[in-house]
């Protein structure tokens, strides 16, 4: 038997099923490419029809389709061979595909499809990932790169495109699906059988025609009883959560929903308190953040004992209680933002932690847990600027490190001149330190000897240390001598530089 869920696949982006709005933007970022010359992101759960929407759009385009599965081949040669040739405008064989690039004929544009773009990471990929960004940055191409989880991408890569976010299908979406491919099947069905496989499959489409083909297996006829009833394993994600507590479940619907949520009460807790006030309104909020607040105090407690049953009344709190300080549901999409404070898995922020632990003389672990958060809050948009020209100085941080740790735009004057000024501070720092060794001239300063016997510099003459050495005879690094040939007291110095350098 063949699969379904090809034979099924939608042709055309009308026949997509369950995600209007996300199917208009993805026709309209098409239709205008010329003007925006841009990658977009099709982002969402699996199953929820991202890859069809891209085929689907092809066909209606009358574009020609290059696919590369960016999970499988990620290295930056691969995906310099394969995409980067038919981004640039070339066909497969090599040759020029028409006025596409230059607006002309349209139809002679190729579709370039990165799928799993997600799932790419650092070293592992061999130059993939910054390949696949500088691909989008260059492309005479449409490209479409297709993720699970739209933040496992880089920071560069999301800056470098349009995103547009595939929603989990209903199942009140899901059932005329089914229901279209049993008549075109000649199976007859029990409407509660195809309304039992969409709720079971929590949005999957292409898990639900799975299910239905595998219940209709030997069968002309599905009935409520051959449909399993096993539940089908499937995480939830963040954003339908977000959507489940704070505007479509009841209490008890949204704490079940945070079961199925592969993330720990810590961090769920973290994403609601990030986005509440997006969606509630003044009085909802009041009643939502009393909930909060007692989740917190119940994640306090499970640090302080390591007594992790104590999770289940934060998660009480914060799903159940945030849903039941609601009025009532809401609707609409909202854009919901990442906490603050969230660990990133990027390389970015491996980066700066990694900056921070060297500065610090910490481990990664606590730079991470401890140190990134408090300088997040103390230069949060880069303010106050003086601070933050100090921290950028301090851990030697570039415009990405800067935008990763002050929640700034990467691209703005304003953390250019910022990471301008870190490293003028950087410069006047050395210079001050080095003790003359970078004076232009070298007539004020004379060789030491290994034992400190001769004069220090012309002006001071002998120094009479009592016992035939000087003060720069000393090997243990205590003591210096100024550029007067005075002998100074120095604090022992480990060659770390913290926390203490810029606050």
């Amino acid at each position: 038997m063949a699969d379904w869920t090809e034979t099924y696949r939608p042709r055309t982006l009308s026949e997509v099923r369950g995600n209007d709005k996300a199917r208009d933007a993805f026709e309209e970022w098409a239709r205008s490419w010329d003007d925006h010359r841009e990658a977009v992101v099709l982002h969402g759960s699996p199953g929820v029809g991202k890859t069809s929407a891209a085929h689907a759009l092809a066909n209606d385009m009358g574009w020609e389709t290059v696919e590369l599965n960016a999970s499988d081949q990620r290295t930056a040669d691969i995906i310099e061979r394969f995409a980067g040739r038919a981004a640039r405008n070339a066909t497969l064989g090599g040759s020029a595909a028409g006025g596409g690039a230059a607006g002309g004929d349209t139809a002679s544009r190729q579709l370039v499809v990165l799928d799993e773009a997600d799932n790419i990471h650092g070293n592992y990929d061999r130059g993939g990932a910054s390949a696949i960004t500088e691909l989008v940055k260059e492309s005479g191409q449409p490209i479409v790169l297709i993720a699970n989880d739209y933040y496992d991408m880089s920071r560069g890569l999301r800056n470098a495109t349009q995103e547009i976010e595939f929603r989990d299908v209903s199942a009140r979406s899901i059932v005329p699906v089914l229901r279209d491919i049993c008549r075109k099947e000649a199976i007859e069905f029990e409407s509660d059988a195809l309304s039992e496989i969409a709720e079971r499959n929590r949005g999957d489409l292409r898990g639900a025609v799975n299910d239905l083909q595998a219940a209709a297996e030997g069968r002309d006829a599905i009935t409520v009883d051959d449909v399993v009833t096993g539940d089908r394993d499937k995480a939830l994600g963040l954003f339908p959560f977000l959507d489940a507590v704070l505007k479509e479940e009841s209490a008890e619907e949204a704490l079940q929903s945070a079961y199925a949520v592969d993330e720990t009460p810590d961090d769920l807790t973290k994403w609601i308190e990030n986005n509440v006030l997006d969606v509630y309104d003044a009085r909802e909020a009041v009643r939502a953040y009393d909930f909060l607040a007692n989740a917190d105090v119940w994640l306090g407690r499970v640090r302080a004992t390591q007594n992790y049953s104590y999770w289940r009344y934060a998660t009480d709190n914060a799903a159940a209680g945030v849903a039941a300080a609601r009025d009532e549901t809401k609707g609409g999409w909202t854009r919901y933002g990442r906490p603050q404070f969230w660990s990133s898995s990027d390389a970015t922020a491996d980066e700066v932690v990694g900056r921070i632990a060297a500065a610090s003389g910490c481990s990664v672990a606590t730079a991470r847990r401890e140190v990134l958060p408090f300088l997040q809050s103390i230069t949060h948009h880069c303010k106050p600027r003086e601070l933050t020209v100090a921290m950028a100085a301090a851990y030697d941080l570039d415009e990405t490190g800067v935008a990763f740790v002050t929640g700034s735009g990467e691209s703005t004057n304003k953390v250019e001149s910022i990471v301008e000024d870190a490293q003028s501070l950087r410069d006047d720092r050395l210079e001050d330190n080095a003790g003359g060794a970078f004076a232009a001239s070298t007539d004020s300063v004379s060789p030491v000897g290994e034992r400190g016997d001769e004069t220090v510099d012309g002006d001071a003459g002998d120094a009479d240390t009592g016992d035939g050495r000087g003060e720069t005879g000393r090997e243990d690094g205590t003591d210096t001598v100024d550029a007067d040939g005075n002998a100074s007291d120095a604090e022992d110095d480990d060659g770390q530089a913290g926390l203490g350098d810029f606050l």
